[in-house]
């Protein structure tokens, strides 16, 4: 680090950290052994939350909450701003994994689209000014391939009972007039997602929740948890509840090197730009941006006039590891400006003032689950395949319930107790992995050439989410 002050690093990990008000300066580090009622592991969106809504239900509780970082230091401060109603695991398979089956899975997505909701309230209650544009979400097909799916997912989510008021088709001109993209033959709209500005949300909550009595200590890298008991460089912390919320970090934790494979998610960011671009490009209302090609992309036009623009592509590290320089990867940052000035070269001359990337938790069955286990007092929620900001809201909300023992319907969502499956281990899952992201790649390649559906395409869809 040079001698670099850490809140002068904290800056640099992304746009959202560059430009979130207030210090970034580590709090205070776990002082020595304590003992707590629940000690949760990691200060990102999943953490805080259920620090939240704990204090809330029961404000005489003792709440500890440890990071290695900073609070935010993780995918809560760096990822895309999409607080949106996108669950990982598609509703046919989630009835497959609900007792009630369909309608457990429409439960979950009905949930899902009032957490939406849910995080604005909470972020006007509470003040945090997190850029909150309820806009949508506007996804484009750009071939004929990407329209059939297009067709298809409307078809799905009718046949579960959502209708024109949550997904519905659009035509060539109305997607285009909503993003003026090139070669723009139709799309998607849902309204269930709003833009947000994730390092002031997450920022703020972490804020709210030190007022509120939680006892948070930043710079406490944590060695080991256990039934009661949080094992840290600087002391124990015990408490007949532990939470781990640590999503694409678990695989440092001894014993769950196989729960989770973290996966890399770059982005890049303009300057703000001027209002004559902004007149081409569309996104007037800000709703966030993808298109339905098999590797993942996304974006959003920042309350500041920027546009933010990410996606997969990034390779899976041996056993997976985490290290700072898998944030920045040229070859993926040059891939990203030639996909974002393909779709609107009218930016082809504008400037990217940051770069930046990180992990986030993929489960071996592309499923999020919360969870607590009654006879040892553990806990967890993640795996979230990168729809974590809202999905966060919710695990925080249910883990509150069952760790004070509240019967709600939340509680009885399909993915509630939910355990993945182990990875493979290596090389298996670096093998396995990086075959499938090759895949994805090759998948868009092959329809861009052939104008028709990919079949690897649509049976690793099957895989991921379906």
């Amino acid at each position: 680090m040079g001698g670099m002050p850490q809140a002068d690093r904290y800056r640099g990990l992304s746009l959202w950290h560059d430009t979130v008000p207030g210090t970034l300066a580590p709090g205070a580090a776990l002082p020595g052994d304590l003992q707590a009622d629940v000690v949760i592991v990691g200060a990102g969106f999943t953490g805080l939350w259920t620090a939240y809504y704990l204090a809330r239900h029961d404000p005489g509780l003792r709440i500890v909450v440890c990071e290695r970082e900073i609070a935010g230091f993780g995918a809560s401060g760096r990822n895309g701003g999409w607080c949106s109603a996108l669950f990982p695991a598609s509703l046919t398979k989630l009835a497959r994994l609900a007792a009630t089956g369909r309608a457990g899975a429409i439960a979950m997505q009905r949930a899902m689209q009032e957490t939406v909701d849910e995080v604005g309230r909470v972020a006007a209650a509470e003040g945090f000014d997190c850029h909150w544009a309820k806009g949508g979400t506007i996804q484009l097909a750009r071939s004929a391939a990407q329209l059939e799916r297009a067709r298809a997912e409307v078809a799905a989510a009718r046949e579960f009972g959502f209708g024109e008021d949550d997904l519905r088709l659009l035509g060539a001109a109305e997607a285009r007039s909503l993003a003026a993209a090139t070669g723009v033959l139709g799309g998607t709209y849902t309204p269930h997602c709003a833009a947000i500005h994730p390092a002031r949300l997450v920022r703020g909550l972490a804020a709210t929740v030190r007022a509120a009595g939680v006892s948070m200590f930043e710079r406490t890298p944590v060695l080991s948890i256990a039934p009661g008991r949080v094992v840290t460089a600087l002391g124990t912390v015990r408490a007949d509840c532990v939470v781990r919320a640590t999503e694409g970090y678990t695989p440092g934790l001894p014993g769950f090197q196989r729960a989770i494979a973290p996966l890399y998610s770059l982005m890049i960011a303009t300057e703000p730009l001027p209002a004559p671009v902004w007149d081409e490009i569309g996104l007037a209302d800000r709703p966030t941006l993808t298109d339905l090609r098999h590797l993942i992309i996304y974006g959003q036009r920042t309350a500041d006039g920027r546009f933010a623009f990410g996606g997969r592509g990034a390779p899976y590290h041996f056993g997976s590891a985490i290290r700072p320089d898998y944030d920045r990867v040229q070859a993926v940052f040059a891939a990203l400006w030639r996909t974002l000035t393909e779709l609107f070269p009218v930016l082809a001359h504008a400037h990217v003032s940051h770069w930046w990337g990180g992990p986030l938790g993929v489960p071996r069955d592309w499923c999020a689950s919360v969870g607590l286990d009654s006879a040892t007092g553990l806990a967890w929620a993640g795996g979230y395949v990168g729809d974590g900001v809202a999905t966060t809201n919710l695990a925080g909300r249910t883990l509150a319930d069952l760790i004070t023992r509240v019967d709600s319907p939340i509680t009885r969502l399909p993915w509630v107790g939910h355990r993945s499956p182990s990875w493979e281990p290596e090389p298996l899952r670096w093998l396995g992995v990086n075959a499938g992201l090759r895949a994805m790649a090759l998948a868009d390649w092959e329809e861009a050439r052939t104008g028709r559906p990919s079949v690897a395409g649509a049976v690793m869809g099957r895989f991921l989410g379906g």
